[in-house]
């Protein structure tokens, strides 16, 4: 999405509890002509996320689009085993931190007259498994914090998500080879992450300017 948006002409603010990861991301983007800018931070914090809003407005003077990706879905073996400190860090990075920073933004984004803010969810907030309950309840917060901001936003803002399914980034490492067939997809594969470039940048730009509060599921049909 980072990728998509700077090759639209976007100045794009990376940001990841990783420093490397950050500087890496931010370099690349460099190599299309545009400013791009790196903030470390761990979303499940509530002051760093303060400081990654006070940042990135320093920076570029405002934000007109912010994209809340961050997430996490840790393994346990049954839902007893679930400690309050792996459900609390759940909540915070999928949940808490989201909401913090489309608080924040999305007002600064009303007194400047237009913004947009897309929260990514997922599908198992739609068709949970007892693998990722903790994850697909946050996640299922954040469609109805979606919901909530667009109102509170609206109509100067937009506010809308996407529930991705099955796409092949880093935590696929760890799928066995029925999850990565795609067998339950009407498209008989899993997504690319180059196939939520489009969906991002639709929301992101004006040829979305009459859709908020939406929740946009890419899933290849996933059933």
């Amino acid at each position: 999405m980072a990728h998509g948006f700077a090759s639209w002409g976007a100045d794009v603010v990376v940001s990841s509890r990783d420093e490397e990861s950050c500087r890496r991301v931010a370099g690349e983007l460099q190599e299309y002509g545009n400013r791009a800018e790196w903030v470390t931070c761990n979303v499940g914090h509530w002051d760093q996320v303060e400081r990654l809003a006070d940042e990135a407005v320093a920076r570029f003077g405002s934000i007109d689009v912010l994209v809340n990706n961050a997430g996490m879905s840790p393994l346990y073996p049954d839902p007893r085993s679930v400690t309050e400190a792996l459900f609390d860090k759940t909540i915070a990075v999928n949940l808490k931190g989201p909401f913090r920073l489309a608080a924040i933004l999305g007002a600064q984004m009303v007194e400047n007259g237009k913004g947009s803010i897309i929260n990514i969810g997922s599908t198992g907030s739609l068709r949970p498994t007892r693998h990722i309950i903790p994850y697909a309840a946050a996640k299922a917060g954040l469609t109805a914090m979606t919901i909530g901001f667009a109102d509170a936003f609206g109509p100067q803002v937009r506010v809308n998500a996407i529930l991705p399914g099955r796409f092949r980034t880093d935590v696929t490492k760890g799928w066995d080879e029925e999850m990565l067939s795609g067998a339950r997809s009407r498209l008989s594969r899993i997504g690319e992450p180059s196939e939520i470039v489009g969906a991002a940048v639709y929301l992101a730009s004006d040829a979305s300017s009459y859709t908020t509060g939406s929740i946009m599921v890419l899933d290849g049909g996933s059933y």
